[in-house]
């Protein structure tokens, strides 16, 4: 079967993408790993005509954001993110209409049509840099609680909430970490900013899914507890041999992320269904909010 994948994607100049909680089967099947917005960018940089994203509903919409001309496959239709669910724009409008006129900050982690309506973007790594740039000293940060409470830990700036959260990250305690701290005292623990505020309080590092494997990679640390999504445990073993990395709690799956098989990527290809369009009238908009948030690496 992966042969017969590799096949066709070099037939119909695919590029396949792997979210980092993807299953090992499928980052090691994939051209390219990583975070959400990382892969859209590097697949939007590629000569591909066809984007398979193994990820979720969001992940796919993002690419098809910024890669337009390219067909955007999602190899399952059912793999949606129970975050991006907690906004919609009907909501996001009504509460608008309810507060004093600021910009709204919202994750990349929700739909093209929130996107669309947000005067920028943000990921987990630049929340921070996205609200300090912003003149107002007032905004909405949307749709993650826990995001919007780590970054207003950190600026002078109002952060007004939404109340939505990825309910895997939310589920981590504080005794939890306790729990994993006690099992491996020598460990450093990565936290990811999705995580409740104290949870990342007991954190030595607070970082992206990206930011922790190269966390790992520059630490003089052998041995560290992994606090997001397990399926990052396997690319952080590939990519830093001879380390040791331990999950905060093996309650920390989603079936989300799980959801994609080799079988779904093959009939995909092979019938090149699951297609994600944007249409031009939310892709417009939705695209000036990412951009503005990438201007600000340049």
């Amino acid at each position: 079967m992966q042969a017969t994948i590799k096949k066709l994607l070099k037939e119909k100049n695919a590029v396949l993408l792997a979210h980092n909680y993807q299953p090992p089967e499928i980052q090691d099947l994939a051209d390219m790993c990583g975070d959400s917005l990382e892969l859209s960018i590097r697949a939007a940089d590629t000569d591909a005509d066809v984007i398979v994203f193994c990820g979720v509903h969001f992940m796919a919409e993002t690419a098809s954001i910024l890669s337009p001309q390219k067909t955007v496959l999602l190899p399952n239709a059912d793999a949606g993110c129970p975050m991006a669910d907690m906004i919609t724009p009907e909501a996001l409008r009504q509460r608008l209409g309810q507060m004093a006129d600021m910009p709204v900050v919202t994750y990349v982690n929700s739909s093209a049509a929130v996107k669309a309506l947000s005067t920028i973007c943000c990921t987990s790594a630049n929340a921070l840099e996205v609200v300090n740039s912003l003149d107002e000293k007032e905004l909405l940060m949307t749709p993650d609680r826990n995001l919007a409470r780590n970054t207003a830990r950190q600026t002078d700036k109002t952060i007004h909430l939404w109340d939505g959260c990825c309910p895997i990250h939310d589920r981590l305690t504080v005794d939890d970490v306790k729990a994993a701290r006690a099992a491996h005292p020598d460990a450093k623990f990565m936290a990811h900013p999705e995580c409740r505020p104290e949870v990342v309080e007991m954190a030595d590092a607070a970082l992206s899914t990206s930011g922790m494997i190269r966390f790992a990679a520059e630490s003089d640390a052998t041995e560290f507890i992994v606090g997001t999504e397990n399926g990052l445990l396997y690319p952080l073993a590939q990519k830093t041999p001879g380390k040791k990395f331990y999950p905060v709690s093996d309650k920390m799956i989603c079936a989300d992320m799980k959801k994609i098989t080799p079988q779904d990527i093959l009939d995909c290809l092979t019938n090149m269904s699951g297609q994600v369009k944007v249409p031009e009238d939310i892709r417009v908009p939705a695209l000036a909010s990412v951009e503005r948030m990438i201007a600000l690496a340049r």
